[in-house]
């Protein structure tokens, strides 16, 4: 979708007629739909504005020419109106079922630009962002923006054809009443102005609550288990019960202002019905008004005064979808930090040739440096092993080689290709991550190996698990490959769902491997197991390894020491503990802490 400058108001906020031109090009597609809506609005209306007009001349005829007040005029206009609510009835049904088609139309393509903007933000968008904040955006927020596509233009459609037909009306019966009648509308105009401001102010504040609330539901929720352990679900009720009474309190206010908002429209709508009543009295008595004419005055009041609260649920309708489309717009004009170069690179016959040079890394927002002067080269099919002191960097360094995130100074090749130079995906498809905290989606064992590579064979499957021996323990369950895992693979113990996500890498079979402290989290059986899948899985490929462990990487081609000076050491194990520097004190701690 094409992105404008957004204009804000004195607030900081989006002003609307930046948020409508946004909008508008979902709406664009879906026109016809949209004028054949506003069509049918028209026939609605046309309904309520003439049987005033009928009611009118009946009782005209009554009263001066009973005569001609015959039954064949009365059917004939009874079969005529009963005609009139048939095509009345026909537009209503395209209204309420195509309308909110359209409306779904437009919510379901916002809602997929959306999901499609969140997959490509990068690390540390989610680092700063609660994902109950985007479920909100992507679920309740959009929904109020369809109601709003739908309802707003329609309504406003059937209340200008109301206003603007009853007007023109009047003006014909008495010029003088009807001036006095619409002289009454600014008045409504003030009031919705005055409460308008406050009314999307509330609106904001209960969207952004209760995204909020559902990041706390989220937490508690996935994390029940560490809940219950504790038994300390009095402390996630009373948090939850905050933040619920939070978004009362915010929905009170709201409330508070729109019922100000009916009650000063009512007072207005009450005093416009006895100035017809009193001042079309008065025109009775002088003869500038007859009995017939106040009867349809007040027939076209109440039409008026029905446009006024169609008026009125509209400015909620307004600021509620305003709201939505702000949000959206939040998040869709979001900076993405991560993208591809206009001539980006397609890796091709990938050797595995790493290269730091002299590479430097700050957070977003940081002043202080993670690395420090990285400069090192590995060669293909080398296996790396990367110690040091808990948060010196370790996982960040290997997170740059994919580009979770981009490095501030110096630059990473791949086989002499800066990564910012190669597609994302391209590098990415070429790098296989196992991490420590395995994250299994909810499906099968099969869609989950099958994550590694879309389309692969159930035998291709098969083949990776065994090499990640975990066709063992997969042909024992209920299903086999089959079986449901639950949400983030809740029936499979550590060591399995460890099994499953090396199964998956082993299908994708990448040229570079990233292990970052994929064992460090198993039990001493689980370990030597996974282990053995790890190291079949590293043979032949460019492997990097974080270990907790670290009896685990004597084997390493080469051994990293990283502090916060940069690389401080290299070397095979042997040659690090002869040296007895900063990889032979961190060794023979481990030593000490395990004994």
């Amino acid at each position: 979708m094409h992105r404008m400058e957004p204009r804000k108001n004195t607030e900081g906020k989006l002003k609307a007629a930046y948020l409508i031109k946004r909008f508008f090009p979902y709406f664009k597609p879906y026109a016809g739909l949209f004028f054949l809506d506003l069509l049918c609005a028209s026939l609605t209306t046309l309904c309520e504005l003439v049987l005033p007009l009928i009611i009118r001349d009946i009782t005209n005829m009554g009263m001066s020419n009973m005569a001609a007040l015959t039954v064949s005029y009365i059917i004939r206009t009874g079969v005529l109106y009963m005609a009139l609510r048939f095509v009345d009835a026909a537009a209503s049904w395209y209204m309420d079922s195509y309308g909110h088609i359209m409306g779904s139309y437009i919510e379901t393509n916002m809602r997929s630009d959306l999901f499609r903007s969140m997959q490509h933000q990068s690390f540390s968008f989610y680092s700063e962002t609660k994902i109950g904040q985007v479920m909100a955006r992507l679920t309740s927020d959009l929904n109020e923006v369809t109601e709003f596509a739908h309802h707003f233009p329609e309504n406003m459609f059937v209340v200008t054809i109301k206003l603007v037909a009853s007007f023109v009306i009047l003006l014909g019966m008495n010029v003088w009443l009807t001036l006095i009648v619409f002289a009454c509308l600014p008045l409504t105009v003030l009031s919705t102005r005055f409460f308008y401001r406050r009314m999307i102010t509330a609106s904001r504040a209960q969207r952004k609550q209760i995204g909020e609330l559902n990041a706390s539901v989220e937490d508690s929720l996935l994390g029940h288990r560490v809940v219950q352990s504790f038994a300390n679900q009095p402390i996630e009720q009373e948090k939850f019960e905050r933040g619920n009474q939070l978004f009362l309190n915010v929905k009170r206010v709201w409330a508070m202002n729109m019922g100000g908002f009916g009650s000063i429209n009512r007072i207005i709508q009450g005093f416009m019905y006895i100035m017809v009543v009193v001042v079309g009295s008065l025109f009775m008595r002088t003869g500038r008004l007859n009995a017939a004419d106040l009867v349809a005055y007040l027939l076209y009041i109440t039409t008026l005064l029905s446009s006024v609260r169609e008026m009125v649920n509209n400015v909620e309708l307004f600021q509620r979808g305003m709201t939505g489309i702000e949000r959206f717009c939040e998040l869709t004009d979001a900076p993405v930090e991560i993208v591809d170069t206009p001539d980006a690179v397609e890796l091709a016959d990938v050797k595995g040739e790493i290269t730091f040079e002299n590479v430097k890394f700050s957070y977003p927002g940081e002043r202080a440096e993670v690395l420090h002067g990285i400069n090192q080269t590995v060669t293909p099919g080398e296996s790396v092993a990367i110690v040091g002191p808990s948060g010196g960097g370790k996982t960040t360094l290997l997170s740059l080689i994919p580009r979770f995130y981009d490095v501030t100074d110096g630059r990473i090749l791949v086989d002499g290709h800066d990564v910012r130079d190669i597609s994302i995906k391209s590098l990415r498809t070429h790098i296989g991550v196992v991490q420590q905290d395995v994250y299994l989606f909810s499906g099968t064992i099969l869609d989950n190996i099958l994550y590694g590579r879309p389309g692969a064979t159930r035998e291709e499957v098969i083949e990776a698990a065994k090499l990640a021996d975990a066709h063992r323990f997969i042909e024992a369950m209920p299903n086999g490959y089959d079986t449901h895992i639950g949400e983030r693979g809740v029936k499979l113990s550590g060591g399995q769902k460890q099994r499953v996500s090396i199964a998956r890498v082993f299908l994708k079979n990448p040229p570079v491997l990233i292990l970052d402290e994929a064992t460090s989290a198993l039990d001493n059986e689980s370990e030597w197991v996974v282990q053995q899948s790890l190291e079949r899985l590293a043979k032949g490929r460019t492997t990097f390894t974080i270990a907790h462990r670290l009896t685990t990487i004597r084997n390493a081609d080469v051994i990293w020491v990283l502090t916060d000076e940069g690389v401080a050491e290299r070397g095979t194990h042997d040659e690090l503990i002869r040296k007895r520097g900063a990889y032979y004190d961190l060794y023979h701690q481990y030593l000490e802490v395990a004994s």
